[in-house]
This record gives C-alpha cells, sequence and structure tokens, in this order.
C-alpha cells in the first residue's frame, strides 16, 4: 500500500506570535503543503507542531542566528519559500532567502518598506506629496533641519515599527535635545504635517486591490506611546475614503507591490486639504486591525498575507468578502508608572453597544511597559451604524474605561 503523497512545496516560518496567528497552517493545504518553523521558545506551543517537517527552537530571530539554522534544515528539505509576517522578520525573511537561493520578495524590495528614506524616495519620485525629510548623520544638527525643514519636525527610526523611539520637535532647543539623544545613522527627520492620520488597510493582487478599508486614527500612535488612548474609526464610503484608497494604491504602485498585504499611514492636511503619504509596512496592520477585519468583512489579513508572501492563490473571493455599515477598536495603554499592577477595570461588553469584543487585563496582572500593542490596558472592538456612531463610541469607551492601578514593588 502506498504512502502519504510527498507534499508538492515546502516552506519555512520565522514564528515570535503566541497567539492565533501562529496558527499557520490554517493557510495552506498540510496534505499538499509542509511547513517548518525557527520560532521563540515562548511562541512554540501555538504552532501544529505535530505535522510540521521540524521545529526548531531558537534564542531570537536575528539573522545571524537563524542563518545556520535555516541553512540545515534547506538542506534537509528544500524550501520553496521563506515566510516571516512580522514587521521585524520581513526583512530577516528576505535575506535568507537571497542566501540559500530561495524565490521571493529580495532584500532591496524589503528594504523600501522597512527603511523610511528609503520609501519616501520611492514615493516622492513618482510624485506624489511626502513629508520633507532629512536623512541624518553624525554633523546633522539642530539648525541644518530648521533651515532645510522647518519646525515643528518630527524625529523617527530609520526602520522603526509601532513609535518606537519617534520624538516630536517644536522649538530649537527640544530639538537639539532629541538629536543629542539619537543614533543618527539609524534615523531620520522629516516636517510635522498637521491633520488628520488616516491608515488604509488591505492585500494587493496582480496589481490590484483584493481588499481595501480605510479608517481615521481617533488619538496618534505617537501619544498612544506616550500613554494616551489610541482609537481607529472606519471610513464611511465617500470622497475622502475614495481620495485615500486612490493615493495609495499610486503609493503601492510606487513601491511596486503587486501582491502583498500592506498597512498604509498617510495624512488628511487640516490646511491644504491634500493627502501625504506618511510610512507603509509590507504586511498587516497590527493591534485589533486583523481580528476587527476578520469579524466584519469576512477578510483573514494574515492568511492572505502569508500566501501572498508565499506565492500562493489568496484565502478567500472578494466576491465572499462583507460590506462593514461601521466598525473601528480602542487600546488603552499600559498603566504608569512602570511596573504597575492592576487593581480594578470596567469591562465593557454589554454596557456600550457598539463594544461587541474586548480584552481587559486580569486583577494582579503586571505591566512593564513593553507590552507594545497587544499586552496593555484594555482592548475593545466596535460595530455601529456607521463612521459617525462608532467615532462616538470610541470616544465613550475613552471615558467610560476605568483602569485602576498601583506601582509594583519588586519585592511585593
Amino acid at each position: 500500500m502506498a504512502g502519504p503523497a510527498a507534499p508538492t512545496a515546502r516552506y519555512l516560518v520565522l514564528n515570535r506570535f503566541d497567539d492565533e496567528f501562529g496558527a499557520y497552517h490554517r493557510y495552506v493545504d498540510t496534505t499538499r503543503y509542509a511547513l517548518a518553523y525557527l520560532t521563540l521558545a515562548d511562541c512554540a506551543d501555538v504552532l501544529d507542531r505535530d505535522n510540521a517537517l521540524d521545529t526548531v527552537v531558537v534564542a531570537d530571530l536575528a539573522f545571524e542566528t537563524l542563518l545556520p539554522e535555516a541553512r540545515r534544515l534547506h538542506e534537509r528539505h528544500g524550501f520553496d519559500g521563506i515566510v516571516g509576517l512580522s514587521e521585524y522578520d520581513l526583512l530577516t525573511a528576505a535575506l535568507l532567502r537571497a542566501e540559500l537561493g530561495v524565490s521571493g520578495w529580495s532584500p532591496d524590495f524589503v528594504r523600501d518598506f522597512r527603511d523610511k528614506p528609503r520609501m519616501k524616495q520611492r514615493v516622492s519620485a513618482a510624485g506624489l506629496r511626502v513629508p520633507r525629510f532629512l536623512e541624518l548623520d553624525a554633523d546633522t544638527g539642530a539648525d541644518r533641519i530648521i533651515d532645510q525643514i522647518g519646525l515643528a519636525v518630527v524625529l523617527k527610526p530609520r526602520a522603526g515599527a509601532a513609535s518606537h523611539g519617534v520624538a516630536l520637535a517644536t522649538g530649537r532647543n527640544e530639538l537639539a535635545r532629541a538629536l543629542a539623544s539619537v543614533d543618527p545613522a539609524e534615523y531620520q527627520c522629516e516636517e510635522f504635517v498637521a491633520g488628520s492620520i488616516l491608515h488604509v488597510d488591505g492585500v494587493r493582487r496582480a496589481g490590484g486591490f483584493h481588499f481595501v478599508s480605510a479608517s481615521l486614527y481617533v488619538n496618534t500612535c505617537l501619544a498612544f506611546a506616550a500613554g494616551e488612548p489610541l482609537g481607529s474609526v472606519l471610513l464611511d464610503d465617500g470622497p475622502l475614503r475614495r481620495r485615500a484608497v486612490e493615493f495609495s494604491a499610486a503609493c503601492l504602485d510606487a513601491l511596486n507591490l503587486s501582491d502583498g498585504a500592506f498597512h498604509l499611514e498617510l495624512l488628511h492636511s487640516a490646511s491644504t486639504d491634500e493627502l501625504v503619504f506618511m510610512e507603509v509596512g509590507l504586511r498587516p496592520g497590527g493591534a485589533e486591525i486583523p481580528l476587527l477585519h476578520r469579524d466584519l468583512f469576512g477578510v483573514d489579513l494574515m492568511g492572505e498575507a502569508f500566501r501572498a508572501t508565499l506565492g500562493l492563490p489568496p484565502v478567500d473571493d472578494p466576491a465572499d468578502f462583507r460590506t462593514a455599515p461601521g466598525g473601528g477598536w480602542v487600546l488603552i495603554p499600559e498603566p504608569r508608572p512602570f511596573p504597575s499592577r492592576v487593581l480594578s477595570r470596567t469591562p465593557l461588553v454589554g454596557k456600550l453597544p457598539e463594544v461587541y469584543a474586548e480584552t481587559v487585563p486580569e486583577v494582579g496582572e503586571v505591566f512593564d511597559g513593553h507590552g507594545g500593542y497587544l499586552h496593555i490596558g484594555g482592548s475593545f472592538r466596535l460595530r455601529g451604524p456607521g463612521q459617525a456612531a462608532v467615532h462616538r463610541a470610541v470616544l465613550d469607551v475613552i471615558d467610560r474605561y476605568e483602569l485602576i492601578a498601583e506601582p509594583a514593588h519588586d519585592h511585593d
């Protein structure tokens, strides 16, 4: 009797997810496609190890750490693709592909989405508005930045994410202090453009949108990093949404993204009514974005990203996606000062009709300031009849949610 058929393709997966996003086997037919994993130890339990070609636990996901392990696995199995869905693994996966001769996105292509000056150069060259910006070096001082860009300005890590290390400077002395605190080789500086911040999320296939949505941030990611709540509301269909989607398509064309997931942020200028490109990630948005889109639209952004990265057909037909009347989410930051222990919190499901899902910390949980967008003071997903109603509900969540914490001491 013949045994099971050999898989038609084998893929190597870099994993740093410890939740459902690590269940990659959901995205492929495991009788046809076989997966091997390089994973962090505390993220291994979510993997389908029983059906894996190999599961190797590594100390970290740095390229230098992974290369010998990936080479050994490639010699054993012969991979047809390598994928890392996290922002922090995109370039590592590309470098491994190049080193091992595996097809897929090249390091140069991925760097256009990881390096902020590179991405703005590409978008600007296509005739699209980007903030005036300057790459820093050891000789870049406050006076040069003010002369070339003006004030206010934003200092950003060239390859950062989640607003880590971002600083807004509105005056010369503030700018000088910010410059003194960063490594210029790792930073760039850009003009601050006043206005609303939008985010456009979706998947491209064959140079067009397989799925796309557009949303308005309530507050900013930078303010969230400083300890303020962050929300988002899906835009109603209308002129602004259509403009944002068209502008995003032009930006993605400039970056040659034909197939892949994206999270693109842009500004709607308060003074000029123009749209201004901010940055784009070559992966689904974080926070509640993948879950909200699955719940409201029936689109699995993570699954679509996984398959697009490997050159596989989409998970779903766009005709099967649902239309959402309105939706959004709210993130409550970690309680401060760090570390802090939760004494009480007020769940809102059942109290606010628009809140349909929430994650709130347990009483006694301790926060240390390193939770990112996941291990935080509370997260809420909302649905409603449209943008205005959900926007009001987002503000209600921010107003009504109470999180009480106390300093947590080492000896406690």
